[in-house]
């Protein structure tokens, strides 16, 4: 199963938060939804080697770019060779493409992200949201596995030099409340899993696991039974 079908990625706009592979996932998710696909930040990102990048403002432009190669990354050229926010309004692209994925958080490449209230700047246009944690965080201190540690030790109750465990993370993402559904990346061991799967009964939302380097993931909960899928 791919993840697209995994995750019921559905027409219309979808936001990536959190931490641990948002970028990956949204790239991926790109290459296998069947349609016409724009990819886009409302923060930052690294720039796709695979894709157009378009920074204007020009939906013939768009269009053009889709009619070519059915997908397309907008962004505007940002600090340290990154991507802002397209030039566009993000409300007008629903209209462009049958995707829109939009990465719309940032966590300095950490597995685990808090957010402070003017935090993930998820579109009002979008119709789903999918929270991703790294695995890696887990075990870790917080102080070093967790962007923003002081948010996260204030929503779950732990402390700055605790580590990071299935609870004190299902504490920290009950509180938020954000996302409709989860995906565990670099789980990709048994330990990771199981560590996952902990997680996942500890929390009200989809809960799916795996690893999107390797392409292998699996429902952890309330998401119908799925599989693990082998590598596309």
């Amino acid at each position: 199963m791919e993840l697209a079908e995994l995750l019921g990625i559905k027409p219309g706009v979808t936001a990536l938060i959190g931490g641990g592979g948002k970028t990956t996932a949204m790239y991926r998710l790109a290459r296998e939804l069947r349609g016409t696909v724009i990819c886009c930040t409302s923060a930052r990102i690294l720039p796709p080697s695979h894709l157009p990048v378009l920074a204007g403002d020009s939906r013939a432009a768009v269009r053009q770019a889709l009619a070519a190669a059915g997908r397309v990354c907008l962004g505007v050229p940002a600090p340290e060779g990154k991507l802002g926010p397209p030039a566009l309004d993000l409300a007008a692209l629903p209209a462009l493409a049958d995707y829109v994925l939009v990465e719309a958080d940032g966590s300095r490449g950490l597995p685990v992200k808090a957010h402070l209230p003017h935090e993930p700047v998820i579109p009002d246009c979008a119709g789903q949201t999918i929270l991703l944690v790294g695995a890696s965080g887990f075990g870790r201190p917080i102080r070093e596995a967790v962007h923003r540690p002081e948010r996260y030790c204030a929503l779950s109750g732990a402390a700055p030099g605790e580590r990071v465990t299935p609870q004190n993370l299902a504490a920290a993402l009950t509180a938020e409340g954000l996302g409709d559904r989860v995906f565990v990346n670099q789980a990709d061991t048994a330990a990771a899993l199981d560590l996952a799967g902990e997680l996942a009964a500890l929390l009200p939302w989809p809960v799916y696991a795996g690893s999107l380097q390797g392409g292998k993931w699996t429902c952890l909960s309330s998401c119908g039974g799925a599989g693990i899928s082998p590598p596309a």
